[in-house]
């Protein structure tokens, strides 16, 4: 609602990330399950167990360290601009893909904790992150001109239904009365 682009109309299409999602994600659960029922089948349960907590353990290390590297970067930009130094931005992907590998690590299952691998290669990082540039750049610019306020005031005006609220304030103050004295017939509330 933010972007000032009218809500999609109730008898709009789904998309197809709507309807493939969930049918994905049973999968990938299905796959993660059937994966390590493999190993525990060809080694113990006590291996799978060991490499389900290395994953924990990889994960939140890997979170901690996104973490201190972006409180890092943020502390060194918030002194470069006010040394009134232009701070460079980071096109590699920064701390976000960082993040999700060590969610991903965290995640129980095989097939997570290769694409945790994947994601923390600098070149799968860097492509990713200027693809989701490039889409963020097309949605704003497919949300047309304007200004935040004007889409603030745009959301603020549409009630949950997709409708238009139309109003208008009125209002009907008196000035002060010179004696001071206020018509209010309830008493002031006293502790």
């Amino acid at each position: 609602m933010t972007t000032g682009a009218p809500p999609p109309s109730r008898n709009a299409p789904r998309s197809r990330l709507r309807t493939f999602l969930p049918l994905a994600l049973v999968a990938w659960l299905i796959l993660e399950v059937w994966l390590l029922a493999l190993v525990a089948e060809a080694t113990s349960g006590f291996i799978v167990f060991l490499l389900l907590l290395a994953g924990v353990v990889a994960g939140s290390a890997l979170i901690k360290r996104a973490g201190r590297r972006a409180l890092r970067k943020f502390q060194e930009t918030v002194a470069q601009q006010q040394q009134g130094i232009t701070p460079e931005t980071d096109r590699s992907g920064g701390n976000a893909f960082l993040l999700i590998a060590g969610l991903l690590f965290i995640l129980p299952g095989l097939v997570s904790d290769v694409l945790g691998l994947v994601l923390l290669l600098p070149p799968v990082r860097t492509a990713l992150a200027r693809r989701a540039e490039r889409s963020l750049e097309r949605r704003m610019a497919a949300a047309g001109p304007g200004t935040f306020g004007g889409a603030f005031q745009q959301a603020r005006m549409r009630a949950p239904d997709g409708k238009v609220v139309q109003g208008e304030v009125v209002r009907d103050d008196e000035p002060p009365r010179p004696d001071g004295r206020d018509d209010d017939p309830r008493p002031p509330l006293t502790p």
